[in-house]
């Protein structure tokens, strides 16, 4: 498994240093990745609650509070309570917002063109079929508690 860790970590690496100069390079906004991040949660999440975008990313509350709040400045997002419970806020793209997500969105594919084009169509469809398999695997696995499988297991088996 020792060269399945260093793999990953070297693809995360490369991977995500295409991410930081996507954000200098394409959009012509003082956007960091962080904040990229941010406004793809918000598309693909459709309006979701603060939390729940936080949460996604692995980001305390309070330093996401004021990523949005920059995003809000730049006039990229809204932020609006939500009419079911007042203490929840949720996130949307402004137009802006969303012009700038096609910019990155652009840079990003045609980046990730180059890479797959030194790469067979069958290598390609396994990339992302992989990709995908290797994902579906990690949200389950963040999704459980080791502990309580054991428990369940244990407890069902007798």
């Amino acid at each position: 498994m020792g060269a399945v860790r260093e793999e990953l970590q070297i693809f995360v690496r490369r991977f995500g240093l295409l991410n930081a100069s996507c954000c200098d390079e394409c959009c012509g906004e003082q956007v960091s990745m962080v904040q990229s991040h941010i406004l793809f949660e918000i598309r693909r999440m459709a309006v979701p609650a603060m939390q729940q975008v936080a949460d996604e990313l692995g980001v305390d509350i309070t330093t996401f509070s004021r990523q949005v709040k920059s995003l809000e400045k730049k006039g990229l997002v809204t932020r609006q309570l939500s009419p079911d419970d007042r203490r929840v806020n949720l996130l949307g793209l402004t137009a802006r917002g969303t012009q700038v997500l096609e910019k990155i969105d652009n840079f990003m594919a045609d980046r990730i063109e180059r890479i797959f084009s030194r790469m067979s169509e069958f290598e390609r469809e396994m990339i992302v079929r992989s990709l995908e398999r290797l994902n579906e695997a990690v949200a389950w696995e963040n999704s459980h508690d080791p502990q309580q499988e054991v428990k369940l297991h244990v407890a069902t088996k007798y």
